[in-house]
């Protein structure tokens, strides 16, 4: 299994006056069709896929995100907003069409999925309150003995320089680490937001994040990049190992993380 992960793209309008939207178009663009050649099996988007949360930027995204060829999950992010996210992708049959968060499990490929929605609107950092871990504790306790990837759009955890004091309240990512920690089959947990690649244990398990899609905004990218757009690619084997590959579009090159 083939797993294609884009994030934080921060979309704008085609009307948008600012000097990035094309750019940031692009960027998505190549990515799109360079996800398209690699025989990916699903593509998870973890979140910030506009910038502002209008129904103009959102008819921008659908419009690029239409193209790719294999079947695309998205959790939101702090500049997503629910109600247009839903009605701008009512393709997407995973995505709960009502309820207060994005939530949602996707059981049909090897390896188990589950999005988790860690957005209040009009907040900046991740919120785990309580109706979310016990959604989650119940949904992880429905399988325990299936390899499962966890992905959301806020990393629970510092990550210095870039991200620090990034949840509204320590005790919930404390609460939330737990969580997880009791659920072993969690093999990966995928977040977005710091615009920049780290990993570390967390949770008896391991997370990772990535750079943006959106060239002007990613950090700590290797200068020989340039201006290049990446994306990342998790490779999952048979008996649930899964290594990571960052996917450099224009030369097809690849560093991995296992």
């Amino acid at each position: 299994m083939i797993i294609a992960q884009i994030s934080d793209t921060h979309i704008e309008a085609k009307s948008s006056a600012g000097p990035t939207w094309a750019d940031r178009a692009e960027n998505l663009r190549l990515c799109v069709a360079d996800i398209n050649r690699q025989g990916v099996d699903v593509v998870l988007h973890t979140g910030d896929s506009v910038h502002r949360g209008t129904p103009e930027e959102y008819a921008h995204l659908r419009e690029i995100l239409d193209d790719l060829d294999a079947p695309l999950l998205i959790v939101p992010g702090n500049r997503d907003r629910h109600g247009a996210l839903r009605k701008a992708f009512d393709c997407l049959a995973r995505l709960p069409r009502t309820g207060e968060f994005l939530h949602y499990v996707v059981d049909e490929f090897p390896m188990r999925l589950v999005a988790l929605d860690s957005v209040v609107e009009g907040e900046r950092k991740g919120v785990f309150c309580n109706r979310r871990l016990a959604w989650l504790d119940e949904t992880l306790g429905r399988e325990p003995d299936r390899p499962t990837i966890l992905f959301m759009h806020h990393p629970p955890f510092d990550i210095v320089p870039h991200y620090v004091g990034g949840y509204r309240h320590p005790e919930q990512a404390e609460e939330l680490a737990e969580l997880v920690a009791r659920h072993s089959q969690v093999v990966r947990l995928l977040c977005g937001h710091v615009h920049c690649h780290h990993r570390q244990v967390w949770g008896g398990t391991v997370a990772t994040t990535m750079p943006s899609v959106a060239v002007d905004l990613r950090k700590g990218v290797d200068a020989s990049i340039g201006a290049t757009p990446l994306y990342l690619l998790h490779a999952v084997s048979g008996d649930g190992d899964l290594v990571t590959h960052t996917r450099v579009v224009a030369s097809g090159a690849e560093t991995i993380f296992n």
